[in-house]
């Protein structure tokens, strides 16, 4: 059986050493709900051997059934954690939402992020995000590439503008930006440029005309 208390980390597919101690698991990790695992199971089935009424023992036969049962359980949940394991492993470099719930309040949480690496804790496997670790499990969603990298793009260009005086405010020290803005938004495809509200784009083009209006009276 397995040491619960050996760890491993894997970064950028490369198994590195690790304890859980230097991960912080009890303190950061975001646990999914427990459940009755074979060591529960093993002592329950002592317990009944250790306590069972000696003029009544239980048939061996039974005993038998109850062992295979284990078996199959544990072979079950060694199966399961493999397949947790490389499911966790092919999460490196994806950005994810983890579906978890807050401590304090109760409230469920949506966290997003890129996974930089993974921790292997008995027979589990967590998520390192944001230096934060979360169970595998609790992965909602896993972002398409494209769709968060056109989101992002989106999200840095509407800030950029947000950033730019009032159109009617605006002079000529802004032509360069202006300039780079309208670039980066001739440069998008089409599906880039449907993260992008018809607001924005307008807003764009007012600049765009303002200055070439300064320009010309210059």
């Amino acid at each position: 059986m397995a040491n619960d208390n050996i760890s491993a980390v894997v970064r950028d597919g490369v198994l590195q050493s690790s304890t859980a101690s230097s991960i912080s698991l009890s303190s950061e990790t975001k646990t999914s709900n427990s459940s009755l695992d074979k060591d529960a199971f093993l002592q329950l089935l002592v317990a009944q051997m250790k306590y069972q009424d000696p003029l009544e023992p239980t048939d061996n036969t039974e005993y038998v059934a109850q062992l295979a049962t284990f078996s199959e359980l544990e072979e079950m949940q060694n199966l399961s954690s493999t397949m947790s394991f490389q499911r966790a492993s092919g999460l490196v470099g994806q950005e994810v939402v983890c579906k978890v719930t807050n401590a304090s309040t109760g409230a469920t949480e949506y966290v997003q992020g890129i996974v930089d690496y993974v921790v292997y804790e008995g027979s589990k496997a967590y998520l390192s995000i944001d230096e934060s670790l979360y169970n595998v499990d609790d992965v909602y969603q896993v972002m398409d590439a494209e769709y968060s990298a056109a989101y992002n793009l989106a999200q840095k260009f509407i800030s950029a503008l947000t950033n730019f005086p009032k159109v009617d405010d605006i002079t000529l020290e802004y032509e360069d930006s202006v300039k780079t803005m309208q670039e980066t938004y001739n440069a998008m495809n089409s599906y880039q440029r449907s993260f992008l509200n018809q607001d924005v784009v307008d807003k764009l083009a007012a600049y765009v005309k303002k200055i070439e209006e300064l320009k010309s009276q210059a």
